[in-house]
């Protein structure tokens, strides 16, 4: 393989042979924005940042599984296991 077609074997679209790296619109990773944003912002204690974490954590991986699944690429395909799984880690090591 040359280097031309394994980049494009990793970055082109299977949906109709595009270039993609990212896509929008990205409802999932909006969310996780706006909570950690939020949470920068406000630094909220207690059940507060407790809700903020859940809910930056649950849309990180709606995102990641949506990737994993549905990705266009291989890139983004391996992008998604790359970010679900150091957040799935993360957040059992918090329930333990």
């Amino acid at each position: 393989m040359t280097p031309s077609s394994v980049r494009a074997w990793w970055f082109t679209s299977r949906q109709d042979g595009r270039f993609v790296l990212a896509q929008l619109p990205n409802p999932a990773l909006a969310v996780w924005i706006a909570a950690v944003v939020w949470r920068s912002v406000a630094n909220p204690t207690g059940l507060q940042r407790a809700t903020l974490d859940g809910v930056a954590a649950g849309a990180l991986i709606v995102w990641a599984l949506d990737e994993v699944i549905r990705g266009v690429n291989p890139f983004r395909r391996l992008l998604g296991v790359v970010v679900l799984v150091p957040t799935l880690i993360g957040l059992l090591g918090r329930l333990a």
